[in-house]
Formats: structure tokens, sequence, C-alpha cells
């Protein structure tokens, strides 16, 4: 049985992935932490588990500094990190087990081999856009996976995302398109789980690729995953690939 701790536990991500473990003979719930209740500190972890955090960029990096103080692994799905957050991710990977994805469902994670193998066959006549939807709560934009989808396109072009990234909107440009050009469109709308689609246009035919969440289960199941995969390592920095290997 695998000790657990919940990061963002007052969140619908926290709060979905401590109902599964504790509905799971796999896992023992051992706390719950919220930043506006119950704030995880350094001192808050005992014991050996996993801290599964699903907070906010703050509130990773209190996860992060808990994790390491506690030598507990540390799964993190909160999107919206900054370059420092990564590299504190990176240094407590020296010496716990971190899994850090911004996305942990299943098809999530294969779309992302579909999408580098489409990069890899169409050539620069097909037009690349992203969409993505979530529910009107949600803050960051683009989601974190919209940028996971664009991020292993461009790596499967040999491009600088920076440089290929473009967000659509209101107004016109002199500019044509670029052949080196990602498209990307946000919708924030209701209480959508979240869908994202890939399409790829060229002169003669359209390829869509499309990922629909039906519930939020699919990211709680795959964060549990995720601290089962962690259980077993002692140190290092893993995605949902690693976990998802048979």
């Amino acid at each position: 049985m695998v000790r657990i701790a919940v990061n963002g536990a007052a969140g619908r991500m926290g709060q979905r992935i401590m109902e599964l473990a504790g509905a799971s003979a796999e896992f023992q719930v051992a706390g719950g932490f919220d930043e506006k209740k119950n704030k995880l500190s350094k001192d808050a972890l005992s014991g050996q588990g996993v801290l599964i955090d699903f907070s906010s960029p703050n509130g990773t990096l209190e996860a992060i500094a808990a994790a390491q103080k506690a030598g507990w692994g540390l799964a993190v799905g909160t999107t919206g990190l900054d370059s420092s957050a990564e590299k504190a991710l990176e240094a407590a990977a020296k010496t716990i087990p971190v899994v850090r994805s911004s996305n942990m469902s299943v098809g999530v994670n294969l779309i992302l081999e579909l999408l580098t193998l489409a990069a890899q066959k169409l050539g620069n006549d097909f037009d690349i856009e992203i969409t993505e939807a979530h529910h009107r709560h949600k803050k960051d934009a683009p989601s974190g996976t919209a940028l996971m989808l664009a991020e292993a396109i461009a790596k499967a072009k040999g491009w600088d995302l920076k440089k290929a990234l473009r967000y659509r909107q209101e107004g016109k440009t002199d500019k044509e398109r670029s052949n080196e050009e990602i498209g990307m469109q946000v919708i924030r709308a209701g209480e959508i789980v979240g869908d994202h689609t890939v399409l790829f246009g060229g002169p003669a035919e359209t390829i869509e690729i499309t990922h629909r969440a039906q519930s939020r289960d699919t990211f709680a199941l795959g964060a549990l995953a995720a601290a089962l995969f962690l259980s077993k390592k002692k140190n290092g920095l893993y995605t949902m690939t690693d976990v998802l290997k048979k």
C-alpha cells in the first residue's frame, strides 16, 4: 500500500484524486493540503510516501520543499509553472523521484506519440493549428496540455517553439503564414473538462487528431499511476511516458 498526500486537495482534481485513492486498496491517504485551508508546510509530511501536487505555481514550490525535506516522491500535474519552478523540479529530482506532466491521462500521452509521427511524415505544405477548450474557471491559457502538444510537434519538426507559436487574435496582419508556424486558439466556456484538437491542413486534405476528456477521472487515475511508479524509485525526473511504459 502506498501512502499519498495531495496538495490542492480542495480543488476539483485534488478532491477526485483523494476519492479514488480512498476507494482503492492500493493507497492510504495520509493528508490533504490547500493554500486557503490546511496549507502545506515543510514539516507536514512524515514517514514514507508520495505527494501529488495539483495546486498552483506557488503551491508547487511549497510541495517541492516539503517533499525534499521528507524524502517523499513528488508527482506534479500543476500547469502554468515558470522556468524557475521547472528548474526547482529538476534540482529536486537529484535527491527524490519526480514525475512532471501537464497532463497525466493515457490518451493525451498516446496523442503525443501520434503527433510526433504526423509532424515527421507531413511536410511544411501542411499548416498546423491547435485548438483547446476548457471550463470557464480555468485560469491559465493556453493549457499546459496544449503547450505539450505544440512542443512535441516543434521538436519533431526541429523548430524553435517560441518562434513557431502564434496566438490567434483579432486584427489583420500583412505577413503571410510562415512554413514554420503553429497556430493556437483558446476557448473557455461552461464546464468543458478538456478538449484538444491538432489540425494539419494540407493543399488537398485535412487531418485532425483530437482528445476529449469526458471526466477528470482520466487525470486522477494517471496521477495515482504516477504515485505507484514513484513508490518504486529513489530519485530522477520522469514523465508520464515513463509511467505508462509496459
